[in-house]
């Protein structure tokens, strides 16, 4: 079978794309009915018409029922028809759409999640009782939507916000590193989300199916759709655990771990303190990928805790990147080759990894030579740090905001949606060709809130972006290379110093500034040295 179904309950699964062959596949796993979501022609002509996939169903004797739903935009007769799918069909049923996230959204919304919203308030912002409409409505409620809704409220305190985020915490992304090294606590880097709305802005504890730009509105996953005067999109990235099979099971045991995820930095860093010989393996994902540096950091750190042991000697430290190079900006490779050398790092470039036994502590990767041919090699390990492939999440890259990568279309310097003037987008989720890192996401929030603003008001937009974005290279513990770049590469450092130099200073201020700055100051809406270097 081409592809995998997911299982949601023992009466409903759902999958990506399937094809006519698949279908004596999908009756002999026990399934009773087959629903088509996807529209005829939605892929061009690769796609199996709804006639040929029912031929398929009934010559398996399968039950077989075509609701077909444009992406992005499911209607209430859709969920209707397709709860009377769901009660009405024999079962176990598959639903089926490009990826499978229609199908299962269709399923949420059928299934009784679309009722009233269920969410608690804080003194700082209603999460309740929410109204249809609003001026601007905000989708993510991260480091770029927290900080832009703080931002435009001290720049127009009337305007009437709504932040769409269904999860309860929020999280200090950029200390998991530090977390990793034992450097950083991990308490420290999580708050509830209700302690950092801004005032007055009210919190709709769902999350979002889809995108209606036409009407002006926001699919979500329970109550009526929002609409919006303007749209701001900041929902982050995807970390698609699963595309590498075994991780999922192995991760947080068996010597897997990732400093890509809270709950998993702790045994990083337990791993690390306690391997005194054996194999490390550090990995990274083809780009984009949210804070580029942070894979060979956790490399690093690690390095520099063994060096400092004086156990280094005794292990094997490798670093396999699925991409071609160890830095995208050619000036901070010298610095960082001189860290691989001291630490006997073995690079492998083009190198993606692909599977994991953890129980058997193996992983294979596919690696490309010169000439593109792949090659699919067997590595044993004790330590294997993976950081997972990234996407901009489903609800985004099957709408009509995202652009043919899957990222919501924007223009780079102005980040108004190239087609739907009222949208505006920032942060890891815009295909603005910047690096995805929280130093981005604070100079983004101004020309986002400026350009907003005078688009409001019919004026021109004041404000370009630079494609600034920060990674601080913590090469060793206690110095950092603070690499600050804009588009094309172009250095923009803050500070009139060497930016290529590892200095204790940049530790400070990455460790504890930073974390300050980013609390008290660029969630507030108080923009220190935020302002883009091109106006």
């Amino acid at each position: 079978m081409a592809f995998t179904p997911t299982r949601h309950s023992d009466n409903f699964s759902t999958a990506p794309q399937i094809a006519p062959e698949d279908m004596a596949e999908i009756a002999a796993l026990g399934y009773k009915t087959v629903v088509n979501n996807r529209p005829d022609a939605e892929g061009g002509a690769a796609q199996p018409t709804s006639a040929e996939m029912e031929a398929a169903a009934k010559n398996a004797g399968l039950n077989y029922a075509y609701l077909p739903v444009i992406s992005g935009q499911i209607t209430e007769a859709q969920a209707r028809k397709f709860a009377e799918l769901l009660a009405m069909s024999p079962k176990p049923l598959l639903a089926f759409c490009r990826s499978g996230a229609r199908s299962q959204n269709l399923h949420k919304l059928a299934s009784g999640q679309s009722a009233a919203p269920s969410a608690a308030s804080s003194g700082a912002a209603s999460a309740c009782n929410w109204s249809d409409s609003h001026d601007i409505v905000i989708v993510g409620g991260g480091s770029a939507g927290i900080g832009l809704a703080a931002s435009l409220l001290k720049r127009q305190s009337n305007l009437q916000i709504a932040i769409i985020e269904p999860r309860d915490k929020h999280y200090y992304q950029p200390a998991w590193t530090l977390v990793g090294a034992g450097e950083f606590k991990q308490e420290a880097t999580e708050r509830d989300m209700a302690s950092i709305m801004p005032q007055g802005v009210t919190w709709i504890r769902a999350a979002v199916t889809g995108f209606d730009p036409e009407r002006r509105q926001v699919m979500i996953d329970r109550g009526n759709p929002i609409s919006y005067q303007n749209l701001i999109v900041a929902p982050g990235l995807q970390l698609n655990w699963s595309a590498i099979a075994g991780l999922e099971d192995t991760l947080g045991k068996n010597g897997v771990t990732s400093n890509y995820r809270f709950d998993l930095a702790p045994y990083t860093w337990s791993l690390v303190r306690n391997l005194k010989s054996g194999k490390a393996i550090f990995t990274q994902p083809p780009m984009p990928i949210k804070c580029a540096g942070a894979p060979q950091k956790a490399m690093y750190l690690s390095s520099s805790e063994w060096e400092k042991q004086g156990t280094l000697k005794n292990i094997q430290v490798e670093f396999n990147n699925a991409g071609g190079v160890l830095f995208g900006v050619p000036t901070f490779v010298p610095p960082l080759m001189e860290y691989v050398n001291r630490y006997g790092i073995q690079l492998n470039f083009n190198s993606k990894l692909v599977a994991v036994d953890g129980p058997e502590k193996k992983a294979w990767f596919e690696e490309k030579d010169a000439q593109g041919n792949l090659q699919r090699l067997e590595k044993s390990f004790d330590i294997l740090h993976v950081v997972p492939p990234q996407s901009a999440p489903d609800f985004v890259r099957e709408s009509t905001l995202a652009n043919a990568e899957g990222w919501v279309d924007v223009d780079q310097v102005s980040l108004q949606h190239v087609r739907y003037p009222n949208i505006f987008s920032l942060g890891d989720a815009c295909s603005s060709p910047n690096a995805k890192t929280a130093a981005a996401v604070r100079k983004q929030i101004v020309v986002v809130a400026e350009n907003l603003l005078a688009a409001r008001s019919g004026r021109p937009l004041p404000t370009r972006y630079d494609g600034y974005g920060s990674c601080p290279l913590t090469v060793e513990k206690g110095r950092i290379v603070l690499a600050e770049f804009g588009f094309g590469g172009k250095l923009l450092p803050t500070f009139p110093l060497d930016p290529t130099v590892p200095r204790i200073a940049s530790w400070v201020l990455k460790k504890h500034i930073l974390p300050t700055v980013y609390w008290d100051l660029m969630l507030k809406g108080r923009e220190w040295l935020a302002r883009p270097s091109v106006d």
